[in-house]
């Protein structure tokens, strides 16, 4: 009688899943990494569970549940209670970082908008926000922003401080009025004319910048020569003007790009 009453006690792989609110794959996956023990079969061929195993499944998954990685999940079930607790503490700060990370993630993904601020400093942002104030053309102002990207990338403790400075010069008249004349450059770039008058005023901006002295901070700021060849290249292939506003500015005694300086006599 007694031989019976164990028998109708076990249970199939099926009810013990339902018992502890898992699935049966779950069950076979938590066999296969040594977390329940799998029964040997019976003399019908089934394995077959008792009430300890339906125990140990429900603490296995409350874990699981809580956020306990499955690689830890063992160590806690056989635990005393002082190393139990040590273990949730130092799982729970695990947690609070990635929720940490999570946020900041989410705060990054909000900011991109239409853009702009993917790869790039806040610096940055604000300052292609300006040149859209000033009228700058959609296609300048990426033009722009990409250009800045490569900037960040190489020299990010530079930047707020080359930001500063790039704004600061927007209070310039001939700034705003050299944006302008690039942003009609950008839809009329064969208007010999209109390269000629932006080549007078960027010499005329070379000249204030050399007499300020910001022209002596370039090997400071941006001591790459390799990289600013890179950004050279990259000005080039930007925009076929590109290539003749140089020749131009070459033959008002200025050379470069990125890095300018006085052309050789």
């Amino acid at each position: 009688m007694v031989s019976v009453v164990q028998a109708e006690a076990m249970l199939t792989i099926g009810r013990l899943a339902s018992y502890a609110g898992v699935t049966i794959r779950a069950v076979r996956h938590y066999h296969q990494i040594g977390l329940l023990r799998e029964p040997e079969r019976d003399a019908s061929g089934y394995r077959t569970y008792d009430a300890a195993a339906v125990v140990r499944l429900i603490r296995i998954r409350t874990l699981a549940e809580a956020g306990v990685p499955l690689a830890r999940v063992r160590a806690l079930l056989d635990a005393d209670p002082e190393t139990f607790t040590a273990a949730t503490t130092e799982i729970d700060r695990q947690l609070r970082a990635q929720i940490r990370a999570l946020q900041e993630h989410r705060r990054r993904i909000a900011r991109l908008g239409c853009g702009d601020s993917l790869a790039v400093p806040e610096e940055v942002v604000d300052y292609l926000e300006r040149l859209r104030a000033i009228g700058a053309p959609a296609a300048l102002v990426e033009a722009e922003r990409d250009a800045w990207i490569l900037m960040a990338a190489r020299w990010p403790a530079a930047i707020p401080a080359i930001m500063a400075e790039k704004v600061a010069q927007l209070a310039n008249p001939a700034v705003v009025r050299l944006y302008q004349l690039i942003g009609r450059i950008a839809e009329n770039w064969r208007d010999e004319e209109l390269l000629r008058e932006t080549a007078d005023l960027m010499s005329e901006l070379f000249e204030q910048a050399a007499a300020s002295g910001e022209l002596d901070r370039q090997d400071e700021i941006m001591p790459d020569a390799a990289f600013i060849r890179l950004m050279d290249s990259f000005a080039d292939a930007a925009h076929p003007a590109v290539a003749r506003l140089r020749e131009l500015v070459a033959e008002r005694g200025w050379t470069g790009w990125t890095r300018v300086e006085r052309r050789d006599p």
